[in-house]
Parts: C-alpha cells; sequence; structure tokens
C-alpha cells in the first residue's frame, strides 16, 4: 500500500525538513581571512551592497569568483587581525579600533572590501588625531590660594570649571577669627590651559582671602 507519513518523512532533525534545513544553513557565511575563520549570516555581509563582501557571497553569478578551502569557506588572502573591525562594523554600524591596532591598517582594509561609509569615518578618526597632535602638549595654569582653616572643606568642595585640587600647604602661622584660633594654608590647584580657559580666575568661596595668587605655566 501507499507508504504512510512517518515512512515518507526524509530523514534528518526532527520536524525540519531538507529545503528548511538547507534554507537555514544558507544564512552562514563561512570566510577564511588569511587562515583564521570567521562566521557570519548574509545579511550582515550583505549590509554595503556594493562591497567585496557582498559581491562575494550575496550575489549570483561569475562577477567575483572566489576560490573555497576544504570546508567551504570563502578564501580571502588578508590581515585577519584587520578583519574584526570590518566584519564588527557590518553587525552594528559602529567603529572599534582595538589599541594594538592601527587606524591606518583598518583604512586599508575598509578600502580594500570598498565599504565607503567605514573609509569615511576612519578618515575622520586619523584626522581628528592628526589634530589633536598637532596642538602639543596639555598645558597648565596652576593657582596659589591662601585661606583660613575653616575654609578649606567649603573652597575645594566648590571649585568648578576644570579645577583640580593639587596640594595643601601649611604655612605655620594662625591668627584670631572670631573667638576662635584659624590656622592658615595655602591651597594649590590648577587646571588645562585652552583658549577658552586662559585667563580665568578661580573663586573658592564668599570668604576665602585670596592674598596671593601666582600664575604659571608648565
Amino acid at each position: 500500500g501507499p507508504p504512510s507519513p512517518r515512512a515518507a518523512a526524509a530523514p534528518g532533525a526532527p520536524g525540519v525538513s531538507p529545503p528548511a534545513a538547507a534554507a537555514a544553513a544558507s544564512k552562514w557565511v563561512r570566510l577564511n581571512v588569511g587562515g583564521t575563520y570567521f562566521v557570519s549570516t548574509r545579511q550582515t555581509l550583505c549590509r554595503e551592497p556594493k562591497s567585496f563582501l557582498c559581491r562575494l557571497c550575496c550575489q549570483d553569478g561569475p562577477e567575483l569568483g572566489s576560490d573555497k578551502d576544504e570546508t567551504g569557506a570563502y578564501l580571502i588572502d588578508r590581515d585577519p587581525t584587520y578583519f574584526g573591525p570590518i566584519l564588527n562594523y557590518l553587525r552594528h554600524g559602529k567603529l572599534i579600533i582595538n589599541k594594538e591596532l592601527a587606524e591606518e591598517g583598518v583604512l586599508e582594509e575598509a578600502e580594500f572590501y570598498n565599504i565607503a561609509s567605514l573609509v569615511r569615518l576612519v578618515k575622520e578618526r586619523i584626522r581628528d588625531n592628526e589634530n589633536r597632535t598637532s596642538q602639543g602638549p596639555v598645558k597648565h595654569v596652576y593657582r596659589v590660594l591662601q585661606c583660613q582653616e575653616e575654609e578649606l572643606t567649603q573652597m575645594v568642595s566648590t571649585m568648578s570649571d576644570g579645577w583640580k585640587f593639587e596640594q595643601l600647604i601649611s604655612i605655620g602661622s594662625s591668627y584670631n577669627y572670631g573667638n576662635e584660633d584659624q590656622a592658615e594654608f595655602l591651597c594649590v590647584v590648577s587646571r588645562e590651559l585652552n583658549n577658552s580657559t586662559n585667563g580665568i580666575v578661580i573663586e573658592p568661596s564668599e570668604k576665602a582671602k585670596v592674598r596671593n595668587q601666582l600664575g604659571y605655566i608648565d
């Protein structure tokens, strides 16, 4: 008689027909980049339609042929160290470069894989770094503030606009303030110098007495 439905079912994973299993497998692509294997989805690799990876893995036809190794992975003769930032950018659209990698190396790979948006991002990153380098080392302005013992806490807690506490020096003198003897201190503060902060004087508190301010640049 006719075969039962159970007998007619193709062998394989329970409940998954061969066409469905093949479709699921086809979503994933295996790449052999310079001897290192990477696995990603076709959707990720096709995020940039004009890229090398999209033409390699997602387009039919002989336009861009490529050899495969014995595991079926596409062979790509490039540095695998710099392929990570390329693949991650396609995954989430962010440029993330480890400290041990040179931005110029990532730019070279982005240009090879023809990912135009990534090329622009890396060039902007390189340009910003060059601009910071051309500005030279960071300089600091220092201020020496003379204040009373009871004013120290308020003065330090009210510092703003980039001023940072550096050092507290007791000058060993005291005088009567109201009904109590008050010691005096020199408080050294600093801030980074740039065009927007040059010349600004700190206002530590209403009661702090700035008897002497020494400004210099290291």
